[in-house]
């Protein structure tokens, strides 16, 4: 092929919706320091994976969020229809996923929550306001799939057990964590110049301070929990990650949560949601024709 026929691809809508939902997965996990979370220096609290197997399994995941799009695209409205379409992609997905990390769970919760805004967003792409999406999103997660396996997940029994919210209440109701705690901390501490790495952090930091994270509460109890919550709180009345005493209480919540082997894993579900929808908003390729 002559190099001047190399032009750039004309990505459709679901193609550049499902490069931003990897973009959001890669760029949670390429955070770092995140507290007891995969990231670049380890494996924080886990044994099981590690920064590679998550950019695997992020990209695994692509053709899953192209058709949720799609199915949103060619329904056009939120109805049962289009819940029972992208419950079944998203378990084709899950296989996907599991098939490429060799049967280890990376993003199973993050499967939901960004099919969910995938969908939501395809299907008023010119209605890009944080809010609008989380209620579109909102209004998908309360219709019941009625093809959706009845086993409760290892997140659904601990919700149940401990009386708390998991993945699929905090999607019914828009998302809270992201919205009212993740997005404004990101704006905040961008705009007082923390830098967007530490803005993202300290977004991380604001999903824990009130999550009743059910991948926390799985593996170490309250206990965890309550660990994850007060010290999350501590980092940022300390100044936050871009400080040097919020840095310091970021090192002691990272080691108390490792030897408590209690990882944040919805926080971080929340978090790549947080990023996806931050680049919906500011408008990132979503109604631009290629890259």
């Amino acid at each position: 092929m002559h190099a001047l026929n190399l032009q750039p691809k004309t990505l459709s809508l679901a193609e550049r919706l499902a490069d931003l939902a990897v973009d959001a997965l890669i760029d949670e996990a390429d955070l770092s320091p995140k507290p007891a979370l995969v990231d670049r220096r380890g494996n924080g609290a886990h044994t099981d994976l590690h920064l590679g197997l998550m950019h695997a399994s992020a990209l695994a995941l692509w053709p899953a969020f192209k058709e949720m799009a799609q199915a949103a695209i060619e329904m056009g409205e939120v109805g049962l229809p289009l819940r029972e379409a992208i419950g079944l992609i998203g378990r084709e997905g899950e296989q996907a996923m599991l098939a490429t990390t060799n049967g280890v769970n990376t993003h199973r919760g993050a499967i939901w929550a960004l099919g969910l805004l995938v969908a939501a967003v395809a299907l008023e792409p010119h209605s890009t306001a944080a809010g609008a999406i989380a209620l579109r999103a909102a209004r998908l997660a309360l219709l019941d799939d009625r093809y959706a396996p009845r086993p409760l997940s290892h997140g659904a029994q601990v919700a149940q057990r401990y009386g708390v919210r998991g993945a699929r209440e905090e999607a019914q109701l828009g998302f809270p964590a992201v919205i009212q705690r993740a997005l404004p901390q990101l704006k905040r501490s961008r705009a007082v110049g923390h830098g967007e790495q530490n803005a993202r952090l300290d977004a991380l930091l604001a999903i824990m301070t009130n999550l009743a994270d059910t991948c926390v509460l799985y593996r170490a109890g309250e206990e965890g929990l309550s660990t994850m919550q007060l010290g999350a709180q501590a980092v940022l009345d300390a100044g936050g990650s871009a400080s040097l005493a919020g840095r310091r209480r970021l090192h002691e919540l990272d080691q108390q949560l490792i030897a408590l082997n209690a990882s944040p894993g919805g926080a971080a579900d929340l978090l790549a949601a947080c990023l996806f929808i931050d680049r919906i908003e500011a408008g990132d390729r979503i109604t631009q024709g290629a890259f």
